[in-house]
This record gives C-alpha cells, structure tokens and sequence, in this order.
C-alpha cells in the first residue's frame, strides 16, 4: 500500500504522487494528449490556452472570479476498452492554491446521471493524478445514478462528455488556474485493502478517547441544519452546542471542522472532501447529516440507504479507517414530519449494514413533539433553540453509548 503522505483521498484513492512518466510511444492507453484545444469553453468564466507541457504542450483552464457552474467541456467518449481499465489517470500543474480543481463525467449522455472528482492544484510542478473509477462520484439523487462498476449496470465505456470545472454546490468560485495534461487509461491502479467496518463497536474509538479524557477531532458533514453560516444557526448551532456539551461531560477540548453547505445533498458533499482532508486527514469522528435536501430533489428510502452506505464506505477510505463514523437520522420538518420517516430509515439500515454509528435525531424529535417549544425555527424547517439542544444531546448521547 502507497504511504499516506504520497496520497490525496477524498473519497478513497484519489492519488497524487510524483512518479515516473510512462513511455511517449504508448499510445494504447492515450484518451487525450491535450496538445491543442479539445475542450470548449462554457462560458466567459473560463479560458483555455495551451502551455508547456509534461510531455509536449498542455491546457491551461482559467477561471475566473463567480465561476460556480462553469465548465470547459470536451466530446471525450467511453469505449469498450475502458471496461477492462482500472480508472484514469492525467498530469496536472496548479496554481499554488488551497482551492480544488474538478472533472465531471456523464453517463450515457445523460445530464441526469454525473460522476464528479476533486483534485488538489497546490502544487505548481507537473503532479499525476490518477482515480480508479470507484472514485467518481454519482451526484445526482436520481435512483439510476449509482457508483460504476465495470460488471454492472453503469459501466465505465458508456462514461461521455468529460468536462473541466465546478458545479454550484463545491461553495469555492474565487479565480484559480490549473493545466491538464495526457489524460490516460490506467490498466492497474493500487487501491487500498482497508477493512471497511468498525472492528469493535462502531464509536467506541472515539469513545475510548474521551472515556480516557483525550482530545478529539470531530468534522461535522452536513447541509443548512449544520451550516452555521445559515440564517438559522447564527444565534445557536448544534455543532456549538455539541463541542460545549462534550467539554463539560468529559473536561477535554474538542476540534471542531464544519465543512457544512446549506442547501447541499449527501452525494454533494462528498466530492468537496479533499477540503477539508487537506488539513484534518485522520478525524476522530465524522458525523453525517443530510436528507431534507436529498428528498426534495426526489431521494427515497432505498436509493438514500444505498448512497449512505457509500458514503460511510468512502469516509472510512478517506481518511484511511482513522475515523469512526455516525450517521444522524434524516431530520424532520413539520410538513415532512411523518413522510420523511422512510430516510430516517435509510440512515438506520446504512449504520446497521455497515457498522456505523447511529443517531436516532428523527425519534428524539417525534419523542419531543412538532409543536414543541423552539423545536422548530420560523419557517419551520429550520432548527429552533430546542431544537439544536435536542440534537447536540442526541449526538452525545449515540458517542457515549459507544465506549465498550
């Protein structure tokens, strides 16, 4: 297995490592030389020049300032060969920022059904990136969009329309720049063995921790229930109310990453990881929190416990089995109070088939009431102060069950 340090994981193997070029003359593998421009652009947001090169010339993709779903887009196609590939792989030179570059896929030609990554562009010498098909993300909620699987339904050769850029939901539209260079096949990719499920009980890692007053890591996924930059968080926030609680239970401090977007989905936030894995790689804890978002773009019951159960199985490689996961129930409002129930199952039978955590949020609101006092903020969505309480305590309560 490849060292931690050579690797950039946001969801698995998507690896950065300096090495060795492969021979000019294998062309076999060659999807793109990028020696002049295959790729159009979507908008004035974006420029393509061509540069200098790791083998020959390059593209460069400009973009500039509110570039939020701006792309440079290409007629690249599938073939049967890329069935019988491990993923792809091409060179890229950055422009020396923390800010990320992206690909997008569709599937089937079908704007309905998109498969996504993030890279890092910090580094300004030419670095390979190479991602195994498991690594692209299946970003829409429409059942039919699942992870590839080269035996399977969705397979890598009906993959069409790579395209260079960023949807609305990566919350990062400042102007940055990277080059791409030799897009390629990769026949073998080495990708991790990691067992993928807790070996003892699902939390009692971090449980441990505090148990033996430790300080732990904590990154909070989430949409506009976790983002404290919403409306409804500014005054109190769970994840505030969290870190206090764990403070005061157990007299030890707690780092707190809230990676949160208001209005995202669960598959969204997923491709963004290589944000916050940049400076937080092995959390203690990651707690996942999405639904409302999901079931209002038309997730269910059995496409949610799926895309949860990928998720979890993602975060574990990311962070390379260094951090225990919990999953809070989808949460409900008072119009979807009793309807939503069929995700909340979904987050309980992703935890269960995967050993994860659980936090049961949507049986200790329905334990509260809707017309609790506070449960709810004025529109009725959003968390009132009871109702961040409600949840801070819930969490709490699902790590201190944890300890073995």
């Amino acid at each position: 297995m490849m060292h931690p340090g050579m690797l950039v994981r946001p969801l698995s193997v998507l690896a950065v490592a300096a090495g060795l070029l492969m021979a000019a003359d294998d062309r076999s593998t060659l999807i793109d030389a990028m020696e002049q421009p295959t790729f159009t652009p979507g908008s004035a947001k974006v420029a393509i020049t061509v540069v200098d090169g790791q083998v020959g010339h390059a593209l460069q993709f400009s973009f500039a300032d509110g570039c939020q779903s701006t792309f440079a887009t290409s007629r690249i196609h599938g073939t049967p060969e890329w069935d019988h590939a491990a993923g792809i792989s091409f060179w890229v030179k950055g422009d020396g920022s923390a800010h990320l570059g992206g690909i997008e896929f569709l599937w089937n030609d079908d704007y309905g059904q998109r498969y996504d990554a993030a890279f890092p562009i910090s580094s300004t010498t030419w670095t390979k990136v190479v991602i195994p098909w498991r690594d692209l993300i299946p970003v829409i909620a429409a059942p039919g969009c699942t992870p590839l699987d080269a035996q399977g339904a969705h397979r890598p050769s009906q993959l069409s329309g790579l395209a260079v850029g960023k949807w609305w939901y990566w919350g990062d539209y400042v102007a940055h720049a990277y080059a791409i260079d030799e897009i390629r096949l990769e026949a073998d990719i080495a990708v991790d063995s990691l067992a993928l499920r807790a070996a003892a009980g699902p939390l009692s890692r971090v449980a441990a921790k505090l148990q033996a007053s430790q300080p732990i890591t904590v990154v909070t996924l989430g949409d506009s229930l976790t983002d404290t930059h919403h409306w409804s968080n500014h005054e109190h926030n769970w994840p505030a109310i969290f870190t206090q609680l764990i403070t005061a239970r157990y007299h030890v401090p707690v780092t707190l990453i809230n990676p949160a977007m208001g209005g995202t989905e669960l598959k969204q936030n997923l491709v963004v990881m290589p944000r916050w894995l940049a400076t937080t790689p092995h959390p203690d804890l990651v707690t996942v929190e999405f639904g409302g978002n999901d079931w209002n773009s038309g997730m269910r019951g059995p496409s949610f416990l799926a895309a949860q159960r990928d998720a979890i199985q993602r975060i574990r490689r990311a962070t390379q089995q260094g951090a225990d996961v919990l999953i809070i129930t989808t949460l409900p409002s008072v119009a979807t109070w009793d309807v939503i129930g069929e995700l909340a199952e979904a987050c309980r039978g992703a935890a269960t088939a995967e050993h994860a955590g659980c936090c049961d949020a949507f049986a200790a609101f329905h334990a509260l009431g809707k017309d609790h006092e506070g449960l709810f903020a004025s529109d009725h969505v959003h968390l009132g102060a009871s109702g961040q309480q409600a949840l801070a305590e819930a969490v709490v309560q699902s790590i201190a069950a944890g300890h073995p």
